[in-house]
């Protein structure tokens, strides 16, 4: 590997003018280098100031409100990036420097095939037409492993799935054949599967092509899989940064010790997970090492018993014909008494229709869910009411299941006083409070709207929220999936005290594997609208029986064995 630095930044500082005229220093003086052929990750948790980094490497920062101070210096192939004109920055864009954005939805036109944005890349730096630029855009499809790609080019992006959206983008970043790639947060959402597959094909791809890349993330757990060196962030400045070997067993900064902490091991489950606040305190963290004692003796009380729960869905091709699509077939489980059944699969599986049919949010096709003896599918709307308080959910988006017009604490109130909890108003204000002190929001909070919050305090809101109904089950579906460890780690935490507390019965639905373990007594593993696989956690983990579990468990990204196999 030549040290030679193909990019270096030096000193970059980006400010941002706010609304109200207040400045926000989002980048604060860091640098490093990305040498030829060599991988560098850069690690942060939202707010960091890692993607404004990367935008600001490409000249993508929004004219107005953003700004690039005096004194900083970005240097690509000793060329000065932020001297450039934007003429020559959009030829340089794509050519020799490209982007993988985080959502591919966002970044692909949803107007055009997948065929016709390639081909306008290739006209735009390579100047290819006609048939040779078709030809070109089905070799990249190819390239990537987009199946059928003589078909798929005249595709438009809904008709692809979330990983091959992004094997698009990967190809349309590849297609002039960088020698800079930057990928932004480039599996984040996806299926554990599937976010093996798009790391291999970058490895790949940059083993092939001699490329370098940037590589965005705030998973630690992922850097072992593609980086050479870490590039640790917090604040808008670099906290550590070291080959991967030294970071993983010789971090020293506190914040990149928390993070690698409180990602939940394979091999124990601590009773409590570290958090960030435990690293920054000054003194040395204390790592739980009593264990939480998981798993099913098979006498436990059954609170919900589902038996052949299944869901058809149909749609209209054309005039007179219609689609039946199965999402859920025959689905057979029981929830012991104040444990947690795991459900995992990939997108498409089934999980979350599983839980929408149990809530009667969507009406099941068969099947009962016994409930204390009553099955809830069949009850009529007003005979389901008080059961509707006793089982709850949680979604995975906190943005959009909170009314943005209700305050935390008319959030809180309004179902209480639906289903008459609470003898007046000011009892109901006091239950409220109770519960954003025991989920770990401050009393000023009940006077706050959504926006005011972050992700992680959004979905402890919805978690309160929940809670005022006091429920015996509480259904998790993908509820931490799109947090920053640190917060997914408080949150998981927080469930475990809330189960301890309560007593309370939880379904958690999620394609992080290790979150799963971590959270479940019982797994139950669901592909095609199936359950393919169902046993108590640590079984299931240490001898799956199901090619299918096999298959995702191998997929799962594992730290320590990948920096063995670099030192071995």
């Amino acid at each position: 590997m030549s040290n030679e630095p193909l990019l270096s930044v030096h000193n970059l500082q980006v400010e941002f003018k706010l609304d109200d005229g207040a400045i926000l220093h989002a980048v604060k003086g860091v640098s490093f280098d990305v040498s030829t052929n060599e991988t560098v990750a850069l690690v942060g948790e939202s707010g960091s100031g890692k993607s404004v980094s990367a935008l600001a490497i490409l000249g993508l920062l929004p004219r107005e409100n953003a700004r690039v101070l005096p004194g900083s210096a970005i240097h690509y192939r000793n060329r000065d990036l932020l001297g450039m004109t934007p003429r020559a920055l959009t030829t340089l864009r794509g050519a020799e420097i490209s982007m993988v954005f985080q959502e591919p939805m966002s970044s692909l036109n949803p107007v055009f095939s997948i065929g016709f944005q390639l081909i306008e890349v290739l006209k735009k730096h390579l100047g290819l037409n006609g048939k040779r630029a078709r030809e070109r855009a089905i070799a990249l499809l190819q390239e990537v492993g987009i199946p059928d790609a003589h078909t798929r080019v005249d595709a438009y992006p809904h008709q692809l799935s979330g990983g091959q959206q992004q094997r698009v983008m990967i190809a349309m970043a590849i297609a002039c054949e960088p020698r800079l790639l930057i990928a932004d947060e480039p599996t984040t959402a996806l299926d554990v599967t599937v976010q093996k597959q798009i790391l291999t094909l970058l490895a790949e791809l940059r083993q092939r092509r001699q490329m370098s890349m940037l590589f965005i993330t705030h998973d630690l757990g992922l850097v072992a899989e593609v980086a050479d060196r870490v590039v640790v962030m917090r604040d808008g400045e670099i906290r550590e940064q070291g080959s991967v070997e030294h970071i993983f067993s010789a971090a020293k900064d506190g914040y990149t010790q928390a993070l690698l902490a409180c990602r939940p091991p394979l091999d124990r489950r601590p009773l409590r997970l570290p958090v960030v606040e435990d690293f920054l305190s000054g003194a040395p963290a204390a790592i739980s090492t009593t264990a939480r004692p998981r798993g099913l003796q098979g006498n436990e009380e059954i609170i919900l018993e589902v038996n052949g729960l299944s869901k058809n869905f149909h749609f209209r091709e054309g005039l007179l014909r219609k689609r039946e699509f199965k999402a859920l077939q025959n689905a057979t489980f029981k929830l012991a008494k104040g444990k947690t059944l795991g459900v995992v699969g990939e997108s498409g599986s089934g999980k979350t229709t599983m839980a929408l049919t149990l809530m009667r949010l969507t009406p099941a096709s068969g099947g009962s869910a016994l409930f204390d003896g009553r099955d809830l599918l069949s009850l009529s709307a007003q005979d389901a009411m008080p059961y509707k308080r006793r089982i709850q959910i949680v979604f995975q988006n906190p943005y959009a299941s909170l009314n943005p017009r209700f305050t935390a604490g008319q959030l809180l109130i309004e179902p209480m006083q639906i289903h008459a909890i609470g003898a007046d108003h000011r009892e109901r204000v006091g239950l409220a409070l109770e519960l954003l002190r025991k989920t770990g929001l401050p009393e000023s909070a009940f006077f706050k709207y959504p926006h005011e919050f972050s992700g992680g305090q959004r979905q402890r809101i919805a978690i309160a929220r929940c809670l005022t109904m006091q429920p015996d089950v509480l259904i998790c579906d993908e509820a931490v999936s799109a947090l920053d460890l640190s917060v997914q780690a408080q949150l998981l935490n927080l469930l475990q005290d809330l189960q301890d507390e309560f007593g309370m019965s939880y379904i958690f639905i999620s394609h992080d594997l290790s979150v799963v373990k971590y959270m479940s007594d019982e797994v139950m593993v669901m592909k095609d609208g199936e359950i393919v696989e169902m046993n108590n956690a640590d079984a299931i983990y240490a001898n799956p029986q199901n090619s299918y579990t096999k298959q995702l468990l191998m997929a799962m990204p594992r730290m320590d064995s990948k920096l063995k196999g670099r030192s071995a």
